[in-house]
């Protein structure tokens, strides 16, 4: 099989006869592994235990995931359809809190179900759905890319931190489209290594120059003038402007305004409508073990307590501009509401 492309979603997640197949991004980019999902709940633990990553893309998962329900509800007959649609909205809305993708969709497909009136199953409602979200979010994807490209001067030293999705992508791709020379960092990002395993390898696959450093190098390396612009994603963002990103990502932008050095997020849809300021995000606390092993071998006294909250608030005084699909809207300008 070949290396997934982690700008094109269907080549990570599709379904294939009655389950969903999921490839394991903890596992790239050395290994292809795929996980069979025959169910919702199996969907919700792929995406609890980090086999798939990215705000979209986890969204998309959890949107087939609430299909595998539908199928199986239709099996069991109509009379137990809703309260088994809802059950299993409910277990994978549960699964990632901060970001507001995933919950945002689930909801669309529940009311795309209610709106057909039972003219057409719920299961072929919610894959003709996702197929129109998939290609909303390629669009969204390669728009946002574009318009952070216009960003880009030849000479630029790019850091970016954890997986900022197919728009980091796109934008360098862009960049190398116009002749741009761009070189990349990217943080290793703990625990999970993101930014080793998926950030840094398909930067390279692009061609673009990449340098992967640890996540307590990124200071230092602004202060040798290594880095002219960062640029991070957010899992949401809210009407204030706060973003919540992978934890980590609050401590470049303050360095990054130490240093004078644009800090860019790229936002894709947009801030979230329902979210007004950045104290209202949810900020997940995940298993404190995933600080304490590397790769289930501990790295610790067996008395040391561990503390993994997976993202953090970046206020919006030290973010330069948010880039979405529909262009980049700089600090102090009015910011597009959709959500």
């Amino acid at each position: 099989m070949k290396k997934p492309l982690l700008m094109d979603l269907e080549d990570n997640v599709f379904l294939e006869g009655d389950a969903l197949v999921v490839i394991d991004r903890r596992r790239l980019p050395r290994e292809i592994v795929r996980l069979r999902c025959p169910d919702h709940e199996a969907v919700a633990r792929a995406i609890e235990e980090m086999a798939v990553q990215g705000a979209g893309d986890i969204a998309i998962t959890a949107g087939f995931g609430l299909y595998l329900a539908a199928r199986k509800a239709e099996r069991g007959g109509a009379a137990t359809r809703d309260d088994a649609l809802r059950a299993a909205a409910a277990r994978l809305v549960a699964t990632r809190p901060t970001g507001f993708h995933l919950a945002a969709l689930v909801d669309k497909l529940l009311r795309r179900i209610g709106e057909a009136g039972g003219s057409a199953p719920a299961s072929e409602v919610i894959l003709a759905s996702l197929r129109r979200a998939l290609e909303a979010q390629r669009r969204i994807s390669e728009d946002t890319g574009r318009h952070a490209e216009t960003l880009l001067t030849s000479g630029d030293r790019i850091l970016t931190h954890c997986f900022a999705g197919p728009a980091l992508l796109y934008m360098l791709r862009f960049a190398r489209g116009n002749g741009k020379d761009v070189r990349v960092l990217c943080t290793e990002t703990r625990p999970y290594l993101q930014g080793a395993r998926l950030t840094a390898w398909s930067v390279s696959e692009l061609g673009v120059d990449t340098t992967l450093i640890t996540d307590n190098m990124a200071a230092h390396c602004m202060s040798r003038g290594m880095v002219s612009k960062v640029f991070a994603a957010a899992d949401r963002v809210a009407m204030d402007g706060t973003v919540a990103n992978k934890v980590g990502t609050l401590q470049l932008a303050i360095c990054a305004d130490y240093f004078r050095i644009p800090f860019y997020i790229l936002a894709y849809g947009g801030p979230d409508a329902k979210t007004p300021r950045g104290e209202d995000i949810p900020i997940e606390e995940r298993d404190p073990r995933e600080v304490l092993e590397f790769r289930g071998t501990p790295i610790s006294g067996p008395d040391v307590r561990g503390f993994y909250p997976a993202f953090d608030l970046t206020p919006a005084g030290l973010v330069t501009g948010i880039v979405t699909a529909t262009g980049v809207a700089r600090r102090g300008e009015k910011r597009n509401e959709k959500g």
